[in-house]
């Protein structure tokens, strides 16, 4: 028996996809892919304006929900925090780093970019960092799928002096050799993560290898700072980023203006189950609004006001 993976039909969709597509073959199960074209993929309208809430999933979950796949592989970081009538998170595999990277045109770090110069970026929370960190850069709105943001810079007709992507994705890609440096950045939300989403009622066989490739440190981390979004309203478009450090059981979560002049930053322990990651990740989103988060952005919008 074969069954239908799909996915994004960008570069690095397909790439998760065959990965996922691989890992079952090893437990003798066969796949195909297939590429599914999303609204987040034809429509370049900037993610501040469009909102980040389904626009890479809905496609792929309408797909699966109709049986025309047998799972979906999404970044989790794209995936909205609902969960969705009928349809479950069969797996979180091994996490890929979740840091941002700088790529740059002359191999410089962000602090060594000259006044001026030009870092593109579609996420308003990688430019409230970028802004908050060097006020004297131009921050660029960019679209496109990684090569051709990496080509913005490195390509032969480049018009930007660098650009800010997931390292996760570049790595994937085999594209680690063009990072400029590795930022320190909050990131977003299970960044780095993929999610293998199923039907509640999937084939046993299938459910069963699907829980083999199962990361429960990665679930866990998945489950803390995505709660952070959940209790916040807000998806990825707006300028909320987190770090979390399971070694010592903390998660790290701030929202910042637009601007990078506003932040609130608070901290909390982790306990070790998943649902108790995400009720300690819902209780910092409450911590977050009596601070006054909601003062200095747009949370529930899809973009933020400065």
């Amino acid at each position: 028996m074969s069954f239908l993976v799909g996915t994004r039909s960008s570069d690095l969709a397909m790439t998760q996809a065959r990965q996922v597509r691989d890992a079952l073959a090893r437990h003798g199960l066969d796949a195909e892919l297939k590429p599914i074209t999303t609204r987040g993929d034809v429509d370049q309208t900037p993610l501040s304006r469009l909102g980040g809430i389904g626009v890479f999933a809905d496609a792929v979950r309408t797909a699966l929900l109709s049986g025309e796949i047998d799972l979906a592989v999404h970044s989790l970081k794209d995936l909205p925090t609902g969960s969705a009538a009928g349809l479950r998170i069969a797996c979180v595999p091994t996490r890929e780093d979740p840091h941002d990277a700088l790529v740059s045109r002359d191999g410089i770090g962000l602090d060594d970019l000259p006044d001026g110069a030009r870092v593109g970026t579609g996420s308003p929370r990688r430019a409230a960092q970028v802004r908050a960190r060097r006020p004297g850069l131009v921050v660029v709105d960019l679209r496109g799928n990684v090569p051709t943001r990496v080509a913005r810079v490195l390509g032969q007709d480049a018009d930007l002096d660098a650009v800010v992507l997931a390292n996760a994705g570049l790595r994937r890609l085999g594209l680690a050799d063009v990072v400029s440096e590795v930022l320190d950045f909050a990131w977003a939300p299970g960044q780095g993560c993929l999610a293998v989403e199923s039907k509640v009622d999937t084939d046993p066989g299938l459910a069963t290898v699907l829980a083999l490739l199962e990361d429960p440190e990665a679930r866990r981390a998945a489950a803390a700072e995505r709660s952070v979004l959940e209790g916040l309203g807000s998806g990825c478009a707006a300028p909320v980023g987190v770090t979390t450090d399971l070694s010592r059981g903390v998660l790290t979560a701030v929202v910042m203006s637009l601007d990078g002049t506003e932040r609130v930053v608070l901290e909390t322990q982790l306990p070790a189950s998943p649902e108790g990651c995400r009720k300690a990740g819902l209780g910092l989103a409450a911590d977050l609004l009596a601070a006054g988060a909601g003062a200095i952005c747009d949370l529930s919008s899809p973009g933020s006001r400065q």
